[in-house]
């Protein structure tokens, strides 16, 4: 089983993880750049796992 990344796949995942990122920061409002920081990588995470996630169910 192969991931294939493709253009689109890299929009999706900035337009999720700033999405995320977004949510995050409504939510928690963190005060530190550490918050700040730590918000954007689970943001970036999490949709790396959802775009890898849609590629495994379409193969």
């Amino acid at each position: 089983m192969s991931i294939h990344l493709h253009n689109a796949d890299i929009v999706m995942i900035i337009a999720l993880a700033l999405l995320g990122a977004l949510l995050l920061a409504l939510r928690f409002r963190p005060a530190t750049w550490k918050g700040i920081v730590v918000e954007a990588v689970a943001a970036n995470a999490a949709a790396i796992a959802a775009v890898v996630a849609f590629e495994m169910l379409l193969a």
